[in-house]
């Protein structure tokens, strides 16, 4: 599978890949020298936290605090 490089320096990524590796547009991917190669890798921003620590005790716990300072708002 070769691609060509545009006049920016672009190449696309295969959608093969992109779908294997899980890369979406807006990603961010790191760039490395590989002995003679370039060796590309998506990068996992912290974005996309969200919901991962969902159903866990310390989320809970967060939960119950926020719904008492909002009783603790509202009967003011």
């Amino acid at each position: 599978m070769t691609h060509k490089v545009g006049p920016k320096g672009q190449v696309v990524i295969p959608k093969d890949l992109r779908e294997e590796f899980g890369i979406e547009p807006g990603d961010e991917v790191v760039f490395w020298r590989d002995g003679d190669h370039v060796a590309v890798r998506a990068v996992h921003s912290r974005g996309r936290l969200k919901g991962r620590l969902a159903g866990r005790p310390l989320v809970d716990e967060l939960e119950r605090d926020r719904a008492a300072d909002r009783r603790r708002e509202e009967s003011r």
